[in-house]
C-alpha cells in the first residue's frame, strides 16, 4: 500500500460484471478529475490463445486440467512485482492483451496475442486494475510441482512470506461475485453469444477449471475490503437449462464491507433508493443501482486516497 501510489483493484470473473464497474469507475474519477492508470489482468496471462489450445489439448491427453485461473497458465509473480513497483515508483512493466481483432488493430498485434512488455507511462494518480487475480494469494509453485496442496486456513497464514501476496499492495480491493449458479449461466450465455464455443463446451471448460476457482478465486473475496455479490430473484436452480441471463432488475446486491467503521450507512442508505442492511457491516441494495453505489461508497474513499497523496507529495 502507498499514499503517494494508490491501487485500487476490481477482482472477479470474467461476465461478472467487471466491465459494468470498470465503466463506473471511469465516470467516477473524471468526475474528481482523478487520472488512472488502467491495467488488464489479462495481460498478465502466462500463454497466447493459440499456445494454451495446444496446452489444453496436452492436458487432455494426459488426464491432467488447466485453465486461466492457476500458475499454471499466469504470471502471478510478475504481476505482484509490477504492483510493487507502481506503489514504490509510480510506474512497472506491464503489456496488453487483444481479446478481439478490433482491439488487436488497436495494439497492432494479432488477435488473441500481447504487446510486447514495457514500462507504465507515468504521471497517473492511481493505478486502476481489472482482472480475476487482483488480490490473488498463492503459492509460488505450480500443480505440475506438487500434487497435494492445503492453502487455507488463511493460505497457510498468507503463504509465510514464500508465495505470492498480490492483495497486501493493493489500497481497495473490490470483489465482484455473482452467485454460483449466475455465474454460471452468465459464462454459458456470454461464450455461446459470442461464438467462443458451444453450450457443451462451455460447461466442459467450468468443470475443468473448478479446482482452480476454489484455490485461486474463491480466497481472493475473503481479503476484499469490499465485496458485491448479485443475486438473482428468479429460479436459477439448474443453470445449464437456463435460456436467458436475469436483468439487473430481477436482481439484489448484496455488499458487504469488511470494515464497517470506515462508512456511514445511514447516509448510503438515504441516497440508494430500496436498499436496507441485513448485517451490520451488509447493505443489500436493487440490482439496477449498481453505478450509483459505487459512486457513493467509492467518491469518499478516492478523495480520501488524492488527500493522502497530496500530503505525502
Amino acid at each position: 500500500m502507498s499514499a503517494k501510489h494508490p491501487i485500487v483493484a476490481v477482482t472477479g470473473m470474467a461476465g461478472a460484471g467487471l466491465s459494468t464497474v470498470r465503466h463506473a469507475f471511469k465516470a467516477v474519477f473524471e468526475r474528481l478529475a482523478i487520472r488512472p492508470a488502467i491495467v488488464h489482468g489479462d495481460g498478465f496471462r502466462r500463454y497466447t490463445d493459440r499456445q494454451f489450445a495446444a496446452l489444453l489439448d496436452e492436458a487432455k491427453a494426459s488426464g491432467r486440467s488447466i485453465s486461466w485461473f492457476g500458475p499454471d497458465c499466469n504470471h502471478f509473480e510478475e504481476l505482484e512485482t509490477f504492483f510493487r513497483s507502481y506503489v514504490e515508483t509510480g510506474s512497472g512493466v506491464w503489456r496488453e492483451y487483444a481479446h478481439n481483432a478490433e482491439r488487436a488493430l488497436r495494439l497492432n498485434t494479432r488477435a488473441g496475442e500481447f504487446t510486447p512488455w514495457k514500462p507504465l507511462p507515468g504521471g497517473s494518480d492511481l493505478l486502476f486494475y481489472e482482472g480475476q487475480h487482483g488480490g490473488v494469494v498463492a503459492k509460488t509453485w505450480t500443480r505440475r510441482q506438487v500434487e497435494d496442496r492445503h492453502f487455507p486456513p488463511e493460505i497457510d497464514r498468507r503463504v509465510g512470506r514464500q508465495g505470492i501476496d498480490v492483495a497486501r499492495h493493493v489500497d481497495l480491493l473490490i470483489g465482484v461475485v455473482p452467485c454460483i449458479n449466475l455465474e454460471w449461466i452468465q459464462k454459458i450465455h456470454r461464450d455461446c453469444a459470442k461464438g467462443y464455443c458451444t453450450e457443451g463446451e462451455s460447461v466442459e471448460t467450468i468443470l475443468r477449471r473448478m479446482d482452480d476457482y476454489i484455490h485461486y478465486i474463491v480466497p481472493q473475496f475473503g481479503l476484499t475490503d469490499i465485496n458485491i455479490q448479485r443475486m438473482p430473484l428468479v429460479d436459477t436452480s439448474n443453470p445449464f437449462i437456463a435460456r436467458d441471463v436475469p436483468n439487473p432488475d430481477e436482481s439484489f446486491l448484496v455488499v458487504h464491507f469488511r470494515d464497517k467503521r470506515k462508512y456511514d450507512f445511514v447516509e448510503l442508505l438515504k441516497k440508494i433508493p430500496g436498499s436496507f442492511m441485513s448485517r451490520p457491516s451488509t447493505i443489500v441494495a436493487p440490482g439496477g443501482e449498481l453505478k450509483l453505489l459505487l459512486e457513493m461508497v467509492c467518491a469518499p474513499i478516492l478523495l480520501e486516497m488524492m488527500a493522502r497523496k497530496r500530503a505525502a507529495a
